[in-house]
């Protein structure tokens, strides 16, 4: 079957000529028809060595980010981990050192096993949030949203690693050396994807949306 479908995609691109798009469309849908064959096999943990659970640890993030190696190995272009549990408006010096004990192991094994497989040079990891938190507790013990400075975690896929960007002033309140915006974040991603920045692209009435809208490549995060 899924050669069949190839040949019909095949013969599809001769007649539409070069389109990059079309491509990236095709690949994915044929990554997607395989995966209906084997993801039976890929969300199945026990096949794992016990060795290599242990490496990632216990509960339901250990084992997503154990999953999210799995699908990476087996051709799966984007995958998207959620810890949703962040939103630390009270009693965040109980809370926050259980949340990150549950992501620091899984995230640490995730990036060393990828490693080890050579998977990492080609797989971009992002981990982030959409804000920061406030400076300062508020009454409840806590820390409310607060987007004028936080921090991203990059690795692989091109990334030059090892180093700290950017830094804060003394409180964690604003951005200090070499900020950084969610533009020019959104921009080095792109590039690490292969992806034009600047393209252009068209809507179905016409209209250009610009892939990328004033964002600037980070310094010294690309080699």
């Amino acid at each position: 079957q899924l050669e069949f479908i190839q040949l019909l995609n095949r013969n599809h691109r001769e007649r539409s000529g070069i389109d990059s798009a079309l491509d990236a469309r095709i690949r994915a849908m044929e990554t997607a028809f395989r995966m209906q064959f084997s993801a039976g096999e890929a969300l199945d943990l026990k096949t794992e060595r016990q060795s290599t659970r242990k490496m990632y640890g216990e509960g339901w993030f250990a084992n997503g980010c154990l999953l999210a190696r799995r699908l990476a190995e087996r051709g799966v272009r984007y995958i998207h981990l959620e810890h949703g549990s962040w939103d630390d408006h009270d009693k965040i010096s109980t809370s926050l050192p259980k949340h990150t004990k549950e992501v620091d192991q899984p995230i640490a094994a995730l990036l060393k096993d990828l490693k080890q497989r050579g998977l990492l040079d080609e797989t971009l990891v992002i981990w982030a949030g959409e804000f920061g938190r406030t400076p300062k507790l508020n009454t409840a013990g806590g820390r409310d949203h607060w987007p004028r400075v936080f921090s991203v975690a990059l690795a692989g896929g091109g990334i030059q690693g090892g180093q700290i960007i950017g830094s804060s002033d003394s409180v964690g309140e604003s951005p200090k050396d070499q900020p950084v915006t969610p533009k020019d974040l959104a921009c080095t991603i792109y590039t690490l994807l292969g992806i034009d920045p600047a393209k252009e692209l068209k809507t179905t009435d016409g209209r250009p949306v610009q892939v990328n809208q004033g964002g600037k490549l980070i310094p010294g995060l690309v080699g």
